[in-house]
């Protein structure tokens, strides 16, 4: 199989941070997405909606969306199992795993995609009020992730998951979103430092 890699743009890498965790190894197929790479006739024909990453089987099946891929290799590896363990446990975490998705990373995506000046030939139209507006957005979302993990040291449970993963991404990515750090959210601040101490977070 062949995994066409992003780099460290966040979907891919959710991917990779996933892999590291599991100990797999896959071959790579790196594209280039500040050339547009993911824009080549080679990545739209196995996604026509030129997003990365994409996972190609043996078989010749085409898996896209981070997640649909984390699931597969899930699957095929349970352990360390990081979507959750009986059907309430993968509940949970699928519940997280969304709401991390959807209310944080979507969030610090938009601002960047907006407001960077480097995402303009990407993004069309690009909506700086749009960007502008989903700053504050992830930030209280940060704040209600705060009062959540007062009482357990992961996102979704005492175990490390993909909610974590996503997490630990949508984090990094505000820095080039331009949006500040949460100093003052002590429980996501230890949150974050021990989720990106791991040797994955690296990947």
């Amino acid at each position: 199989m062949k995994l066409y890699d992003g780099g460290r743009a966040p979907n891919p890498r959710r991917v990779s941070v996933f892999l590291a965790e599991k100990g797999i190894e896959v071959e790579r197929v790196p594209v280039d997405m500040g050339q547009m790479g993911h824009k080549s006739a080679e990545v739209t024909s196995l996604n026509p909606l030129q997003r990365l990453p994409v996972l190609v089987l043996d078989d010749g099946t085409v898996l896209t969306e981070s997640v649909a891929i984390c699931r597969y290799f899930e699957e095929l590896h349970p352990q360390p199992p990081l979507m959750g363990l009986d059907a309430r446990d993968k509940a949970i975490v699928e519940m997280w795993s969304r709401r991390m998705e959807l209310h944080y990373l979507a969030s610090v995506a938009a601002a960047f995609r907006h407001t960077h000046p480097a995402m303009k030939e990407w993004e069309m139209p690009q909506l700086p009020e749009w960007g502008e507006v989903n700053r504050p957005k992830a930030l209280a979302f940060l704040e209600l992730l705060d009062t959540e993990l007062a009482d357990r040291k992961f996102i979704a449970g005492n175990r490390y998951t993909i909610a974590d993963i996503t997490g630990m991404i949508a984090f990094d990515f505000m820095k080039p979103a331009r949006i500040d750090r949460p100093e003052h959210l002590k429980n996501v601040m230890r949150w974050y430092s021990e989720v990106s101490s791991r040797p994955s977070a690296k990947a």
